[in-house]
C-alpha cells in the first residue's frame, strides 16, 4: 500500500512541475509593426500567461522607448494542445488593446486579436 501512496504523490509531483513550465514560456519575437519589433517575455501571471516587452527594435538594432517593460499580452488562459485563449493584447503603434488568443507550434505561436469587425494577427517565433 504504502508503494502505491509513494507512486502516487511521485506522479502528482511530476505533472504539477510539467504543468509549471508551460511551453509558450520564454523571450519570441514580433513581427514588424510601424517599422518596429520586439522582444516578448511571457512567464505566468497567478494561474494565467502573460508578456512583457524586454526589447524594442527598429530597422537598424536596439533602441530605447517607453514601451520596455510593458505588459503587451495579459490574462491568457492556457487551454491544452498549444491553444491559449480569453487574454488581451495591446498594439503599441495604435495603443489600441484587443481582445486575443494564440495558438502555439513549436517555435511558432500565431498571435491574433480583435476589436470589433477589426482583426489583426501576427507570427511570433521563439529567441534562442
Amino acid at each position: 500500500m504504502m508503494k502505491h501512496v509513494m507512486a502516487l504523490a511521485t506522479g502528482l509531483i511530476l505533472s504539477a512541475g510539467l504543468a509549471a513550465a508551460d511551453p509558450v514560456l520564454g523571450t519570441w519575437k514580433t513581427q514588424v509593426d510601424a517599422g518596429n519589433y520586439a522582444h516578448v517575455k511571457m512567464s505566468t501571471c497567478g494561474s494565467k500567461i502573460c508578456g512583457v516587452i524586454a526589447r524594442a527594435f527598429d530597422s537598424s538594432g536596439p533602441i530605447k522607448t517607453d514601451t520596455i517593460g510593458k505588459k503587451l499580452v495579459w490574462d491568457m488562459v492556457a487551454k491544452g494542445g498549444g491553444s491559449y485563449k480569453g487574454g488581451k493584447i495591446w498594439q503599441p503603434s495604435t495603443d489600441k488593446v484587443y481582445k486575443s488568443k494564440m495558438s502555439l507550434k513549436g517555435n511558432t505561436l500565431k498571435v491574433s486579436g480583435c476589436v470589433g469587425p477589426i482583426c489583426k494577427k501576427q507570427t511570433w517565433t521563439r529567441v534562442k
